[in-house]
């Protein structure tokens, strides 16, 4: 497998040319069961094959039960200079419900060793688990916040399809996911990091001045990426790209110096709603002057039409010509695209 992403990141060269790598990502899955020679081995294969910055962001994520001492140590000897840890909670029975590896010693423990190591560390938390307090998630948040950890990812718990949670919930053995608390926890997380210093610069994200991370910013910000392996996505700005899910079938066709993906070809449609889905989830929220000046009066003129209801109800607001979410609307944000978007209606 390692052998056929050093393949891929080779195949893929001629297209990023034009481009310059700003951050390198191992994610999905769990790619910190990789040996510090594997993640070295295909490090130096990026830096062989493409123009890399001086200082890129290089980022693993891994969870608590992968990062013993002497991972910890490798890793910060190596040129990954940011770890992103899948604490999700200190609590045994969330850790429990969500069929987490860890226990909360070992996350606790693996904070104390990472922040010896490394200062750009980002923490998972989620918010939204069934029978959860306000007390416990405001103990998760200062757990986290007396490490001086200067980033939290933080997500709403969702049940995914054909998973233990989904099972447990269809059978009447756990309640189904309560969206109010969710709600409310999520505000609470706001308010208590932002207290602390912390920008909200994503419906997902906060981050210190100087810790924003610099692969997600790419995402929301439009910027082209390769993914690299099995089901890895990609994006060049008017082509979205994905790789075969499968390991046997993925190998096979890198074998024969050919990538294992299909493309889509975005419409004008497609890239509008992309921006918008993206944009409004950020700080910065939707420019008005880059939808005229991409996609012309019209898109312009259909965004802000269908903007004045929630405009309205106070949940995005117009500065500086920016289409923004409220505090309010934050939390809402993703319905709320869902409503501007344009159909694709021939």
């Amino acid at each position: 497998m390692v052998e056929a992403l050093a393949s891929e990141i080779e195949l893929r060269k001629d297209e990023f040319q034009n481009d310059t790598v700003e951050t390198i990502y191992f994610g999905g899955g769990t790619p910190s069961v990789l040996t510090i020679e594997e993640l070295q081995f295909l490090i130096e294969t990026v830096y062989e094959n493409y123009r890399v910055s001086d200082k890129p962001e290089i980022t693993i994520e891994a969870n608590p039960d992968d990062l013993s001492k002497a991972k910890i140590v490798a890793l910060s000897q190596s040129p990954i200079n940011r770890l992103s840890i899948g604490i999700q909670s200190f609590f045994e029975d969330d850790l429990k419900l969500m069929n987490r590896a860890h226990n909360a010693q070992e996350a606790k423990d693996c904070l104390t060793e990472a922040t010896k190591h490394f200062t750009n560390i980002s923490v998972d938390l989620i918010y939204g688990i069934q029978h959860s307090t306000q007390e416990k998630w405001l103990r998760n948040i200062q757990t986290v916040l007396n490490y001086n950890i200067p980033h939290i990812s933080s997500y709403a718990l969702t049940v995914e399809p054909k998973t233990a949670l989904a099972s447990f919930i269809k059978k009447g053995i756990i309640d189904d996911v309560d969206d109010e608390l969710a709600h409310a926890q999520f505000h609470v997380l706001k308010d208590k990091l932002e207290d602390k210093g912390f920008v909200h610069y994503e419906l997902s994200n906060f981050g210190k001045k100087g810790f924003f991370s610099v692969n997600n910013t790419a995402y929301w910000q439009g910027k082209s990426y390769i993914g690299i392996g099995p089901s890895a996505h990609s994006f060049n700005g008017t082509q979205r790209s994905w790789n075969v899910r499968n390991n046997s079938k993925y190998i096979n066709v890198i074998k024969q110096n050919e990538l294992p993906s299909e493309i889509e070809n975005l419409t004008q449609i497609d890239r509008y709603n992309e921006y918008v889905m993206t944009g409004l989830r950020t700080m910065f929220g939707l420019s008005l002057f880059k939808v005229e000046n991409d996609f012309g009066a019209d898109y312009k003129k259909y965004l802000l039409d269908h903007a004045q209801i929630f405009i309205n109800q106070h949940l995005l607001y117009i500065d500086e010509g920016h289409l923004i979410a409220t505090k309010e609307g934050q939390f809402l944000t993703d319905g709320i695209s869902s409503e501007l978007f344009k159909l694709n209606i021939s």
